[in-house]
């Protein structure tokens, strides 16, 4: 059973970085997609990052084109999202989740291994 694990949130001034981990052991697919999702208070759930753990072709929100990357450590199962020069308005709650796609996507209903999420908090 996959149980993506975040880690990495917390709380930082606009214009700081945050490195955010995912650690989903468990996944026997060999071809599969990880996402990143963010959820702020009131609004709906979107997609932020994507990669495919084999072609390493990522996919990227234009809201953080630039300032966030995603990365993967395949030895160590562990999924990263590096995120700089944050703003008050990428603060939510992000999730990592697993697809068995053969193509990075930000489409959440191909999503079927969901983390319980990991806050983070940018204040002005």
């Amino acid at each position: 059973q996959v149980q993506p694990v975040e880690s990495g949130g917390g709380s930082v001034q606009a214009g700081g970085s945050l490195r955010l981990s995912c650690a989903a052991s468990g996944y026997t697919n060999s071809r599969y997609s990880m996402g990143w999702f963010r959820q702020a208070a009131g609004k709906e759930r979107e997609g932020v990052a994507a990669i495919h753990n084999l072609a390493g072709s990522t996919y990227y929100a234009d809201s953080v084109k630039g300032r966030f990357t995603i990365s993967q450590d395949n030895a160590k199962k562990t999924l990263y999202l590096q995120m700089n020069n944050l703003k008050p308005e990428d603060t939510a709650t992000y999730y990592c989740a697993a697809a068995n796609t053969g193509y990075p996507t930000l489409m959440e209903y191909e999503y079927t291994h969901w983390g319980q999420g990991t806050q983070v908090t940018v204040s002005s």
